[in-house]
């Protein structure tokens, strides 16, 4: 075993390098989801998307009709026969999800790429950056009789939910899995989260930002690069969790700082005010412990990341326009 990894690294050989791959996405039609698609299709996979039918994916591409949530739905889409290179799971959030698509895509695929997230580690609050191996998926107890089918309890237990269905992935030896752990995504002019909006409206309007008296950076990634990242990860060989992080930390006052300076007359204008909250809720992209991911692995198996830094301005830029 490789250090800082619960899996296999491998730095040898790609799948479907030099032919047409069939690659499986599930959910995926917006934000990174669809930049991954049309990096796919750019590289010349024939690409088939599973979703529930609410809304076309782009065009080109096979789509199947399916709720993921159901097993017989699933197979039934699938013609009994269909079989992928690759599958890119986006959307599964549950260890129930994650039974269903192990038990319908076993023999199915050569390679499972399951899109987690950094809040796997929401219990391992270090200052040190953490790295895959201090959530193994292979020793998180799974609990299929909690409410998973409950949007209130998924959305207060996401983490929760993607470390348990991590769990049930890595439980099947046979099972050709791969996770990958996105840290906070910005960027985009289609980011639909409304957290950068939240910092900018409130520095416009000179009010004081809400954070935890104690308040940790953590690391970020762009919307690009994590499209790219997914793409990259659907064609190697590795197994078990990744973590996808752009280099470096940014903190709240990084984040609120390129905000002000975005704003008409920028920082001579705007001044970016902080609050110290002891109890209550804080904003978004401030937080009462470290969500700093080590992506040590992911460099050593060939993926070259930007700065965050770097890329932060253009991030802003994107998301709430050349004038907001």
């Amino acid at each position: 075993m490789t250090t800082g990894s619960t899996e296999q690294d491998r730095g040898e050989g790609h799948y479907g390098r030099g032919a047409v791959r069939e690659v499986c996405v599930i959910g995926g039609n917006r934000y990174f989801g669809k930049r991954l698609i049309a990096r796919l299709m750019a590289a010349g996979d024939r690409v088939t998307v599973i979703n529930r039918g609410s809304s076309p994916p782009p065009p080109g591409t096979i789509h199947l009709v399916a709720d993921r949530n159901d097993e017989n739905s699933l197979e039934k889409a699938l013609l009994g026969s269909r079989t992928f290179d690759v599958v890119v799971d986006q959307v599964c959030y549950t260890p129930r999800q994650a039974e269903i698509a192990r038990r319908v895509f076993a023999g199915r695929t050569r390679r499972y790429v399951m899109t987690s997230t950094v809040e796997v580690y929401e219990y391992e609050d270090s200052a040190e950056l953490v790295r895959e191996d201090a959530v193994n998926p292979r020793t998180v107890p799974v609990d299929l009789e909690l409410p998973w089918d409950d949007p209130e309890f998924l959305d207060t237990h996401y983490g929760e939910g993607k470390r348990q269905a991590e769990a049930v992935l890595a439980a099947d030896p046979e099972f050709p899995y791969a996770t990958v752990r996105v840290a906070h995504v910005l960027g985009g002019d289609d980011d639909f989260t409304g957290r950068l909006d939240h910092y900018a409206e409130r520095i416009r309007a000179g009010e004081a930002i809400a954070v935890p008296a104690t308040n940790h950076p953590a690391t970020y990634i762009h919307v690009e690069e994590i499209a790219d990242f997914l793409a990259w990860a659907a064609g190697e060989e590795f197994t078990g969790p990744v973590n996808a992080a752009s280099h470096g930390v940014l903190t709240t006052g990084e984040l609120c700082e390129a905000l002000a300076e975005h704003l008409p007359g920028g920082r001579t204008v705007f001044q970016v005010v902080f609050r110290a909250v002891e109890v209550g809720e804080h904003s978004p992209f401030s937080f009462t412990r470290s969500y700093g991911m080590d992506n040590a692995r992911a460099t050593r198996l060939g993926f070259a990341f930007g700065k965050a830094r770097e890329w932060l301005p253009r991030a802003v830029t994107e998301t709430l326009g050349k004038v907001n």
